[in-house]
């Protein structure tokens, strides 16, 4: 009678935590990077899970999704895109005829694009890096807000509070680049891959990049770079963890910047824009 009592008792507790296990996976929103995740996921809280499709350490301008992936993707209730990324372009339509029924919010709407008439690496020349910039980090959580509360109205409230305490880690962020780059002295620096743009705008900083037109530099593309580098007296060179590092460190060399490896794609988005702030201070200082 004692063992029938736990084994009954044991059953009933299986049960209820598969259901609990099912609600929690049914209630997935998909956003496509990791800075994505990290507001979808301070704006839903314990709500729904969100899952990223891009792996930190990929670039979103190539990469294409596993099976498992995109069967995630048809579990979930809502699909958040950032706009004009590499991977949005070749596969939303995909996945659109794929789910039908699949909600899909673009958290980009309202942002005021920079346009680059010489990229052919975007679409329509737009850069998508929204996220590295304060204005693109309000605008994307404006429209997580709004599609949140599209998805389940009856915690409005509860999404309106996230939302408010969000903006006031993104005022703080903001704040604290000021407090470091008021000062800067030398305001340029060297990228691979142009993903800095809103950044440098906001912050007055001119951004130089090593990749032209969505390719690998020619040599003679490459010795006007250093010239112009070594004309704004560049400090730094930052590089990326999903582009080819040889022409960074031949331009570092060249010119005698600091290498400074940044991920613009983090998940913690604040703490990475702080970090690449505090690197052109320390290349100015050093």
């Amino acid at each position: 009678m004692k063992y029938t009592g736990v084994y009954i008792l044991l059953t009933v507790l299986f049960l209820l935590t598969a259901c609990t296990g099912k609600q929690t996976e049914g209630k997935v929103v998909t956003v496509t990077i990791e800075p994505q995740h990290f507001f979808a996921e301070k704006i839903a809280g314990d709500k729904f899970s969100i899952h990223c499709v891009v792996p930190s350490g990929q670039s979103p301008e190539t990469y294409d999704p596993t099976p498992r992936q995109m069967m995630r993707i048809g579990q979930s209730e809502a699909y958040l895109q950032i706009g004009y990324i590499g991977f949005e372009q070749v596969w939303m339509q995909k996945i659109r005829e794929n789910n039908p029924d699949l909600k899909i919010f673009d958290v980009s709407q309202g942002m005021q694009f920079t346009h680059h008439d010489d990229d052919h690496h975007h679409a329509g020349g737009i850069d998508p890096h929204i996220w590295s910039s304060i204005e693109g980090a309000k605008v994307i959580a404006w429209n997580t807000l709004n599609a949140f509360i599209e998805l389940d109205k009856e915690n409005t409230e509860y999404y309106w509070k996230n939302y408010n305490d969000l903006l006031v880690e993104i005022d703080k962020t903001e704040a604290e680049i000021k407090r470091l780059l008021d000062p800067l002295g030398n305001r340029t620096f060297i990228i691979y891959h142009p993903a800095l743009t809103y950044f440098a705008d906001e912050f007055d900083l001119i951004q130089l990049c090593i990749e032209m037109d969505g390719k690998e530099p020619s040599p003679a593309q490459l010795k006007q770079l250093v010239a112009t580098a070594k004309e704004h007296h560049t400090k730094v060179v930052f590089i990326q963890q999903e582009f080819d590092q040889k022409n960074a460190e031949l331009i570092a060399k060249e010119t005698g910047c600091r290498l400074v490896k940044i991920n613009p794609l983090d998940y913690h988005w604040n703490t990475e824009l702080i970090h690449i702030a505090k690197a052109l201070v320390d290349g100015e200082t050093n």
